[in-house]
């Protein structure tokens, strides 16, 4: 790969982090970050740092979060809090592994057309909605599969098997679902002929499936199982739903499309494509993660607005420029052009096409309106659409401001004192992290509960069993606290006086 390629690729790159990197700040300044799932993530890795179990506060107590998900691979980012020991810090290396992803897209659109295609399908990629969606939502597990997906087409695309037979090892370090995703890999290693390869996959995909939510997870939750079947309109069990699909196919598409929502995602995803994935055997990769949110039975993870997204963007882009590739090449939309010449880019081992200028071929329009589109609908959506698009709020300055909600926040964590156990709002969980021992709202042991924040304008205040406002002021006048602030924009502060319990300061002890 030339220098001036590298730096054209460098630039995107930087440009799509530093954006990220402001709206995701801006959001925590601006007390937008959550509880869940930031403030779970930074409690379980600061423990890691720690060199301590995962236990997680806001989950319960003695909540180990490996018996709630299977995502070990959260340990590589320990490190981040040796370098700066604040939850902003998984958000700066979410946004690294998002930003690395531009990388094996870069390298296999280039291997496929060429530099302009390739950059702008990297562009594109970061730019795009399901990206925005996981750095507006806060670090999750899902972040590191992004760039190992990617990783994965780039290997199976070099006929590199074995590198992708590995990093499919890896994915299933990154949440227990992935097991199912190797499936789709070895399928799609099957389509190649690599059966030996293919074989090896699948059986990494059992077996990684099977020792996450047969053993190590139900070995930590606090239930003694897997307590995540969500999937009720296909049957009761994950047997009965198999049974469902293979018997009355038909029933299970309808469910697929049964909501507005639903039918949105599949826009969302694959309008802007034109619905070139679908030709792709590339698609194969995303469906598992993209049914088994659909098929779900929480209305909520069918709204393109979470996370899950971001490891089907760069699936269904690859899948798109894969369909293109066949089509130029096999001369069905630009006819071939005899006198082409093939070189071997020495750096990468790409195949790169030359042709004279102004000849047909693969260096065509049509490999680069495909990202261009999709480049152009991001930049559009970014300024028009925050509902789907929210670096809209960072690009039109809309969350440049502190605004007084923020500023109540503000005034509220600060008058928890450090080393207390503490229940707050969902909002307030992340500014507390890294000094208290810190819950939700009921999830925390009355009997060490010495500081609650209530924030009486939400619905509910977050947790696996939420309570209401009108119920956590319930439990605090029987616990007997007393108001420290009173509605201060909705918020309110109470303390009861009582001794330190030993694993309050205990909890961020070294």
């Amino acid at each position: 790969m030339p220098l001036r390629h590298k730096v054209h690729l460098g630039l995107v790159m930087a440009a799509g982090s530093l954006l990220a990197l402001i709206h995701s700040l801006l959001r925590f300044r601006n007390f937008e970050a959550k509880g869940y799932d930031l403030g779970i993530f930074d409690q379980a890795v600061r423990q890691y740092a720690m060199f301590k179990a995962p236990i997680v506060p806001i989950k319960g107590e003695d909540f180990h979060l490996l018996g709630d998900h299977f995502h070990p691979i959260l340990v590589l980012f320990a490190p981040l809090y040796w370098i700066w020991d604040d939850p902003r810090m998984l958000n700066v290396g979410m946004i690294g592994l998002l930003a690395s992803t531009a990388i094996p897209v870069y390298l296999v659109v280039r291997g496929w057309f060429s530099h302009v295609p390739a950059l702008l399908s990297a562009a594109a990629l970061l730019l795009w909605w399901p990206f925005q969606a996981i750095v507006n939502w806060d670090f999750h597990e899902i972040a590191f599969g992004v760039p190992i997906i990617a990783w994965i087409i780039w290997a199976i695309e070099r006929r590199r098997m074995w590198w992708a037979v590995g990093l499919s090892a890896v994915l299933l370090a990154v949440r227990e679902d992935m097991g199912v995703t190797l499936f789709a890999i070895a399928l799609v290693l099957a389509i190649r002929r690599a059966w030996l390869a293919a074989a090896i996959t699948a059986g990494l995909g059992i077996f990684g499936y099977w020792l996450a939510v047969e053993t190590v997870i139900p070995h930590f939750s606090p239930a003694g199982e897997f307590v995540y079947w969500q999937y009720t309109s296909l049957g009761p069990s994950a047997g009965a739903a198999v049974l469902f699909i293979l018997t009355q196919p038909w029933n299970a598409v309808v469910v697929l499309f049964d909501h507005s929502l639903k039918v949105s995602l599949w826009l969302l995803h694959f309008a802007p494509l034109l619905f070139l994935p679908f030709l792709s055997p590339y698609v194969l990769l995303g469906a598992p993660i993209l049914l088994s949110r659909l098929f779900n039975d929480r209305l909520n993870v069918w709204s393109p607005v979470y996370q899950y997204d971001a490891i089907l963007a760069p699936i269904f882009l690859l899948g798109a420029m894969d369909v293109i590739r066949r089509l130029v090449h096999q001369g069905v939309l630009i006819p071939r052009v005899p006198w082409a010449r093939r070189r071997t880019d020495r750096s990468s081992g790409d195949a790169v096409s030359e042709a004279p200028v102004g000849a047909s071929g693969v260096r065509g329009h049509l490999p680069v309106a495909i990202p261009a589109l999709l480049l152009a609908c991001g930049v559009v959506g970014s300024l028009l659409f925050p509902q789907v698009f929210p670096y809209q709020r960072t690009l039109t300055g809309h969350n440049w401001s502190m605004y007084e909600r923020a500023q109540a926040h503000e005034r509220a964590v600060k008058m928890i004192p450090d080393g207390v156990c503490v229940e707050a709002a969902d909002t307030a969980v992340p500014h507390l992290v890294d000094r208290t021992y810190v819950g939700l709202n009921g999830t925390t042991a009355e009997e060490d509960l010495q500081w609650l924040i209530i924030d009486e304008r939400a619905a509910e205040l977050g947790g696996s069993h939420p309570l209401t406002p009108e119920e956590a002021f319930q439990r605090a006048e029987r616990l007997g606290f007393e108001p420290v602030s009173e509605d201060d924009m909705g918020l309110w502060v109470l303390r009861r006086d009582i001794p330190t319990a030993e694993k309050c300061g205990d909890y961020l002890s070294r």
